[in-house]
């Protein structure tokens, strides 16, 4: 059902949802203690992970040109083994320490602070075309065919990828 929920609302609003389902579902941990339950939870936070996870590709793919993809879903991997490699044994020393349902908490905690970092870093308008200025290239180059010449240098719009040509992304206007 994801890739046609996926037709309908944006990556962003996808992954933030399925990532407040993970932090709900922390906070519903403390009070189960019976196996029926404990499935019900694993259900739910295994739907909010994949929520969350799925779109993650598209992402990239959306990013970055053909080139350069493969290092941006190694990175995304490293990024995500390196936070598992963090909060999975704070998980389990803190489990072991004080008790499953303060580390229920614990790690929910930490998923709304994640979750509030990933609503304020990405923004809620991201298009995927982005009209941008080239200051930089020469009249006549093939990148900017389609260009109008303005003061600040060749404007066009396009689907926007950080490459070679692109080494930042564009100021919000």
């Amino acid at each position: 059902a994801l890739p046609q929920l996926l037709e309908k609302i944006p990556d962003r609003t996808a992954m933030l949802t399925g990532a407040a389902i993970l932090v709900a579902g922390m906070f519903l941990g403390p009070p189960v203690g019976q196996y029926p339950l404990l499935l019900a939870l694993w259900f739910v936070l295994g739907l909010g992970y994949s929520i969350a996870q799925t779109p993650s590709g598209r992402l990239i793919r959306r990013s970055a040109d053909a080139v350069d993809r493969p290092a941006l879903f190694a990175a995304q991997f490293a990024l995500s083994h390196a936070c598992w490699l963090i909060t999975y044994p704070i998980a389990g020393r803190v489990g072991a320490a004080m008790g499953l349902p303060f580390t229920y908490v614990l790690i929910g905690a930490i998923g709304v602070i994640a979750l509030l970092a990933a609503m304020g870093l990405w923004p809620r308008h991201d298009p995927d075309v982005i009209a941008h200025v080239h200051a930089d290239l020469p009249h006549g180059h093939p990148h900017i065919e389609d260009s109008i010449w303005t003061e600040a240098g060749y404007e066009h719009a396009h689907g926007f990828a950080v490459d070679d040509r692109h080494p930042r992304w564009p100021k919000a206007s």
